[in-house]
């Protein structure tokens, strides 16, 4: 998830963009966090999450 305010922000919009395709999500775990530097500033903050859910056989 990519987020110009926050990891937290950026976790939350990686877990919104999963729940469009996967279902019944359980727990999201926050495996990487990394900003974006530009110019010397930061502009984006990065989460990598790895996400647990059901699926049907």
């Amino acid at each position: 998830g990519v987020s110009e305010t926050s990891w937290e922000d950026a976790g939350r919009h990686a877990v919104e963009t999963a729940a469009g395709s996967l279902h019944d999500l359980r727990v999201a775990e926050i495996t990487k966090m990394d900003m974006k530097v530009e110019n010397g500033k930061v502009t984006e903050y990065r989460t990598r999450v790895a996400l647990s859910f059901k699926y049907d056989k």
